[in-house]
Parts: structure tokens; C-alpha cells; sequence
């Protein structure tokens, strides 16, 4: 018997992954939306989790970002 999981194949380079890893492992277990890390650059997701990462990343990414003083 073939046993099948829908979800979200996520492909990015490893600095991504390691944060969307580390996202994963600071949820309760309840929560948790890794289905399987693949590789370094490779993660199977839980598919209603898409919105979630992407508003962490940006969250981050504005964190991050400098902006010139005039």
C-alpha cells in the first residue's frame, strides 16, 4: 500500500532553509509544519503553512534591512 502526504515542496538556498527551520523548531509540537528536510536546500512543508513562512521571511527581511539616513 502507497501511503501519500500533500504538501509544500520548498527549494531555497541554505540560509533560508535554516530559518525556516528554525521557525519550525520554536513552534509548540502541536504546531509544527516540517514534514521532512530533504537536504540542505530542500524542505516538504505542511501546505497551509505557505502565508505563515512568507510573513516570516518578510518580517525578517524588514528587520534586516537598512535604509540610508538623508
Amino acid at each position: 500500500m502507497v501511503n501519500a502526504t500533500k504538501g509544500l515542496f520548498i527549494s531555497c538556498d541554505i540560509p533560508m532553509a535554516q530559518f525556516i527551520i528554525n521557525l519550525n523548531s520554536s513552534l509548540p509540537a502541536s504546531q509544527k509544519f516540517i514534514i521532512h528536510v530533504m537536504d540542505s536546500t530542500h524542505l516538504f512543508v505542511q501546505p497551509h503553512v505557505s502565508e505563515m513562512i512568507r510573513s516570516a521571511i518578510a518580517d525578517f527581511r524588514d528587520q534586516n534591512s537598512y535604509e540610508k539616513p538623508n
